[in-house]
């Protein structure tokens, strides 16, 4: 989402400070001004501004409940909200008591105005684009991440990962426990490709159990198979010990129906650049989608590479599966 004004919100109406209307202008950031919080609300609930600038020089408490209005809700809270006070100790921490992300007292140099916005601003691009439970980049950073590997012509691989047996789980225990296991994958998937690949490798988090890592090509059998076994040793520890031992449960499905649940399980779909041209990451995303629902086809912890070229995959070629993981550790054992 681009984000393409600014909102200046001054109970008595004056205008903004000039380091700040240097700084708009500078960056070619068109702004909207309001004069009272419900106004606020409104131009941050319609278009999620860039930056909110409150203005708490002549009317602070008026401004500073506006301030702390914004960032009580859920939605607007998100706008990173830089509060305009007199030059003094109470201001200047009144704004920070009610929610405020910045505060500059009147008679801050531009030039540190300047750089403690964009130091503003990174900060909030950072918040927004990781997902709150694992603190992984979401979907904004993946598609970038994936946009730059190709522009830089690097071979590569986009792995989606997925768990298997996830909401059975949710439904028999409970979503807290289900969200420790998306941050147990989400911890093994971190540490596996940053352990292996250092800073060649980026782990993202498209959302709930659904996971995406990119990695050099050639990494692809040493970190998978990295991944299915470490989690398929740590997985059953999140079940009763009852659960454990039999290695399933009975849950009933959507028809009410009694059935056996196995353990939670991996299944991730690798698409590699080594024999296709992608120009976007959305046809990248769509065929590991494809890979990781042929993975989740398949029983067990499961790696399934893509292993069809540009030509065959326009013939119907079928995707080419890896070996169950549970084979691989028994090889190893």
């Amino acid at each position: 989402m681009t984000h393409t004004t600014a909102v200046y919100f001054s109970p008595d109406g004056q205008t903004a400070p000039e380091p700040i209307r240097a700084w708009l202008d500078a960056n070619r950031l068109p702004s909207v001004t309001v004069s009272t919080a419900d106004d606020l609300m409104a131009a941050a609930l319609r278009s999620r501004p860039r930056l909110a600038i409150i203005d708490a020089r002549v009317h602070p408490v008026a401004a500073l409940k506006g301030c702390q209005r914004l960032k009580s809700d859920s939605f607007t809270a998100i706008v990173p909200a830089l509060v305009w006070v007199r030059d003094d100790v109470t201001s200047f921490a009144a704004a920070f008591d009610v929610g405020s992300d910045e505060v500059m007292r009147e008679g801050t140099p531009p030039a540190e105005v300047s750089l403690r916005i964009q130091a503003l601003l990174r900060r909030s691009d950072r918040d927004t684009y990781v997902h709150p439970s694992t603190r992984l980049p979401g979907g904004l950073e993946i598609e970038s991440e994936i946009m730059r590997r190709l522009e830089a012509d690097d071979v590569f691989a986009a792995c989606y990962a997925d768990l298997d047996h996830f909401k059975e789980y949710n439904d028999r225990y409970s979503y807290y426990d289900g969200d420790r296991v998306i941050r147990i994958l989400s911890k093994i998937l971190h540490d596996v490709v940053k352990g292996t690949v250092a800073e060649r490798g980026f782990v993202g988090h498209i959302g709930g159990d659904d996971f995406l890592f990119v990695i050099p090509a050639d990494d692809v059998q040493e970190v998978c198979s990295e991944v299915v076994q470490t989690f398929d040793a740590l997985i059953p520890y999140q079940y009763s010990e009852q659960d454990r031992r039999a290695g399933y449960y009975f849950g009933k499905d959507r028809r009410g129906q009694l059935h056996k649940v196995p353990l939670m399980t991996v299944s991730i779909g690798v698409v590699t650049n080594e024999r296709r041209r992608f120009t976007h990451p959305s046809q990248v995303s769509e065929l590991a989608t494809e890979m990781k629902s042929y993975a989740k086809s398949l029983s067990g912890s499961v790696f399934t590479i893509d292993r069809r070229g540009d030509e065959a995959a326009d013939d119907g070629g079928s995707p080419v599966p890896m070996p169950d993981a549970a084979i691989v550790v028994e090889e190893q054992l």
